[in-house]
């Protein structure tokens, strides 16, 4: 068994039209044993950037209060909001400091970028657990059920969905991938972002 899978749990991203979406499943557990059914795995940066945190669960912990921390000094010192780009850098180069000993967690970022414009475009971007960026134009998926997210998000996800077909599309991805994985599920949060709001839902998912 590798300790990234020892409490379990995903994440998936997903792009549409002006908006972007973020959800993760809501079990805690030690292997096939269950803990709790309400274990946040996608914390809020800013208000228009998300960050979701599947992996070893004392990890998430850690790094959530490790991000807060980091965001929090460079709004001091910039004197203005981190931007999604900017944010998954400092997310890839604190995971690459501990690449020796690294935090068993691999991030999923979500975040409304700001064009030069003054307009908003979607951004999503995901790492591995030392830092490795990859960037992506339509879903970046993380955690145990990844195969099975790759999978279904393929078959469903189409260009510019609007924020409503795209709550859909990753409710009905998440939802059928986690029912294939016994590390993860027991209900599913999903954040929707757009240029001015964020809508957060809950769903009821299988529970044995």
């Amino acid at each position: 068994m590798s300790i990234m899978e020892y409490n379990g749990g995903s994440v998936i991203a997903m792009v549409g039209k002006n908006c972007v979406a973020i959800a993760s499943d809501l079990r805690l557990g030690v292997q096939s044993l269950g803990i709790a059914s309400n274990f946040q795995k996608i914390f809020p940066v800013t208000d228009r950037i998300f960050v979701g945190l599947p992996g070893l669960a004392t990890d998430v912990t850690t790094l959530h209060e490790q991000f807060r921390y980091r965001v929090n000094m460079y709004t001091i010192k910039e004197e203005r909001e981190i931007e999604p780009e900017t944010f998954a850098a400092l997310v890839s180069s604190t995971l690459y400091e501990r690449r020796f000993g690294p935090y068993f967690i691999e991030p999923v970022i979500a975040g409304m970028q700001r064009t030069p414009s003054g307009s908003y475009k979607p951004f999503i971007a995901a790492t591995d657990l030392i830092g490795c960026l990859n960037f992506a134009k339509d879903f970046v998926v993380a955690g145990t059920a990844s195969d099975k997210l790759f999978g279904v998000a393929e078959g469903l996800w189409e260009e510019d969905l609007g924020p409503e077909d795209l709550f859909e599309t990753i409710s009905q991805t998440m939802l059928n991938a986690v029912d294939r994985d016994t590390n993860s599920g027991w209900g599913v949060v999903v954040h929707l972002l757009t240029k001015d709001k964020v809508i957060t839902r809950t769903l009821k998912g299988r529970m044995d």
